[in-house]
């Protein structure tokens, strides 16, 4: 039954375009691949890769002079090559289009931009929308010093497109929801709140999965195929891969500083709120051990410890008026109890 479902689930999952958007021919002249009815472009190169499984898939390089990232894209169940590179069964690649083969066909294509035109994994950002966010999570999860990943429209998984189910099944495809808590990059999403291929709840769960998260964007009103025409979109991307491309130390300084004065933020929000929330013990606790984190902050840390040994001495002086208010308790339980000796005593006699 379960491969029978798996099966299923595939056939949902791909819809190459048939016939496909372009030709591949060979220019008699240079011997070069090149894509028709597409003009030739210098920095672009056409290429055939062929993957672990045995397929043979269609990819394009385009060169920028100016560039930093390689940005390797992963494109959705309903195009083709105008799309970066194109899967097992879609174009004018091999083979048929499969979970398996969409894992390999990615390979394929970092492989080959590592060994032809030495890429390093921390210059790598995969992006991968809708169906590709399968393939790029996959092997996000396994190159632990990847720059970055973006995540448009993903699934949380091949079922949860179909059906709300609860649980990872073993014959499910593309299972993201178990793999980007192993990705170790920052990481953006982007969905659209009216999407109605695949709900903008698969964006937000796998937002709250993330290891380290990115601020993502929610498209008010964008649906699953038209997120490129918002100008939010542009802004926030190229802001996120502006922050991915400074180095480590630069972009992690940048992020403790951020949560650092996030953290001392929700300190004194804490620190100022009802005796209520003084109450929970959960959180004065998280607050008290924020001060350990960021020791490195001498500055601000010192604040904090202030706020600590306050929140300290209020904790003890309400721990005394709570020991005083059980005494108190416990002497008004003993006249009561007293008083109805008494009551007995008066009514045995009046009897």
């Amino acid at each position: 039954m379960g491969g029978v479902t798996s099966s299923m689930a595939a056939k949902f999952a791909f819809f190459p375009p048939n016939p496909p958007s372009y030709k591949l021919i060979t220019d008699e002249l240079t011997g070069l691949l090149l894509l028709s009815p597409y003009p030739h472009r210098e920095n672009v190169e056409i290429l055939k890769l062929p993957t672990r499984r045995g397929t043979e898939i269609v990819a394009m390089y385009i060169r920028h002079p100016m560039a930093s990232s390689t940005l390797l894209y992963s494109h959705g169940n309903a195009a083709d090559l105008g799309q970066i590179y194109d899967y097992s069964g879609y174009g004018q690649s091999t083979g048929k289009p499969s979970e398996h083969n969409t894992y390999a066909d990615i390979e394929a294509v970092y492989k080959c931009l590592e060994e032809s035109y030495g890429t390093k994994q921390e210059d790598i950002i995969l992006y991968g929308q809708s169906v590709g966010s399968g393939p790029t999570l996959d092997l996000a999860a396994r190159l632990p010093q990847l720059r970055a990943v973006v995540l448009h429209s993903p699934i949380l998984s091949g079922l949860r497109v179909m059906y709300p189910v609860k649980r990872t099944y073993w014959f499910d495809i593309y299972k993201n929801i178990d793999k980007i808590p192993l990705v170790n990059c920052p990481v953006l999403i982007i969905h659209g709140t009216s999407d109605e291929v695949v709900d903008c709840s698969h964006g937000k769960q796998l937002w709250e999965l993330c290891k380290e998260k990115y601020e993502p964007l929610w498209l008010k009103g964008g649906n699953h195929c038209d997120l490129e025409h918002y100008p939010e979109y542009i802004r926030h991307l190229k802001k996120f891969v502006s922050t991915v491309e400074k180095s480590p130390s630069q972009r992690y300084s940048s992020r403790r500083s951020t949560d650092h004065f996030e953290q001392a933020r929700k300190s004194t929000d804490f620190f100022e709120g009802s005796r209520k929330s003084t109450d929970r013990r959960e959180k004065p606790r998280k607050s008290t051990d924020r001060p350990e984190k960021l020791k490195n902050h001498s500055n601000n840390a010192d604040k904090l410890e202030k706020i600590r040994m306050s929140f300290d001495q209020m904790e003890r002086s309400r721990r005394s008026v709570d020991c005083h208010e059980k005494s108190r308790k416990s002497i008004d339980h003993q006249l009561e109890r007293a008083r109805k000796s008494v009551d007995r005593l008066d009514r045995i006699r009046n009897g």
